[in-house]
């Protein structure tokens, strides 16, 4: 089969199951106009792959980025008898594992939604409130939330009656409902109280989180907001793990912490696991599992959990 028509069915199939595939995709398409649509799938050599791969330079993330978008779609085009086999490097078929993401202490997530440091990270920025940022920062840890899907909000979203959000047409094309608890719902209520001005965006949008004009918090800023404020709050990461902590880490350590909690209450954690998943957005348990990184704390909670079982004082549960 020519790779044009492969790469489209890949694509749909993926998308199919609920992914976006945005990233993939256009990296997939990079590749057919790279090596021609009209090419075979049986075609295409090794030498033409690794040039692809290397582009404008060897050992990058975008390369590493390419090489498992390639990896996946020859996974399938072999499965479906486009391809005899992969011509992807061997060295290239399985990209180097990325470190685990950092999970913020307690001492640390009170530096960062520290507002005088906030205050301190964004001063002479023009756009963005230290209010807003703090919000915005306390929506990613306190309701696990994604970034975009915090950005993303519009004030009707935020039912302050039910503390509930809406989160609309996330990263598998669906929406849910959100509980916030009473800390985050006071938080919010403070945000949605504070006088309007220019909240509404030239299109008539109004953003729960905006610049103040209204217009959307975009990415570039509130990272650079970011870096600034991990400086200023001293937050760094730990031996093993990431050395530059990030802002979606926030989400990782929600779940983490509300597993470690869940643990030391003696709560019945297999059960409530599918619970997290699904407060979290994802599809399967699968997806939720990269979340639950192990740190000393949770380790512990989950070692004294069996210990209990191993010695009749626990039941089967943990």
């Amino acid at each position: 089969m020519k790779v044009g028509d492969a790469i489209d069915h890949y694509v749909e199939w993926r998308q199919a199951q609920g992914a976006k595939f945005t990233t993939a995709r256009n990296l997939l398409r990079q590749f057919r106009r790279y090596v021609g649509d009209e090419t075979e799938c049986y075609d295409i050599s090794r030498d033409q792959v690794l040039a692809f791969l290397v582009g404008q330079g060897a050992g990058t993330r975008h390369r590493d980025n390419k090489a498992y978008a390639l990896a996946g779609f020859w996974r399938f085009a072999i499965s479906r008898d486009y391809a005899r086999s992969s011509p992807l490097p061997a060295s290239e078929r399985r990209p180097a594992l990325l470190a685990p993401p950092h999970i913020y202490s307690r001492a640390q997530l009170y530096r960062v939604f520290d507002l005088r440091n906030i205050e301190i990270a964004l001063a002479g920025t023009k756009q963005l409130e230290p209010t807003t940022f703090r919000t915005l920062l306390l929506l990613l840890y306190g309701a696990g939330l994604r970034f975009s899907e915090a950005t993303g909000l519009v004030r009707e979203d935020v039912d302050m009656s039910a503390s509930v959000l809406t989160i609309r047409d996330s990263k598998f094309h669906k929406s849910r409902l959100v509980p916030v608890g009473l800390s985050l719902a006071t938080v919010l209520a403070d945000h949605l109280s504070q006088p309007a001005g220019k909240r509404t965006s030239k299109d008539g949008t109004a953003f729960l989180l905006s610049n103040r004009d209204g217009t959307r918090l975009a990415s570039s800023t509130v990272q650079n907001a970011f870096d600034r404020l991990r400086r200023v709050a001293d937050v760094r990461g730990r031996a093993g793990g990431r050395k530059t902590p990030r802002m979606h880490d926030l989400r990782h350590s929600f779940a983490v912490h509300r597993l470690t909690t869940w643990y030391r209450q003696g709560a019945d954690v297999q059960r409530l696991l599918p619970v997290l998943s699904t407060y979290l957005g994802h599809s399967d348990l699968e997806g939720t599992k990269i979340y639950l990184t192990m740190t000393p704390d949770l380790l512990s909670q989950a070692s004294m959990r069996f210990a209990r079982f191993a010695h009749g004082g626990d039941d089967a549960r943990a």
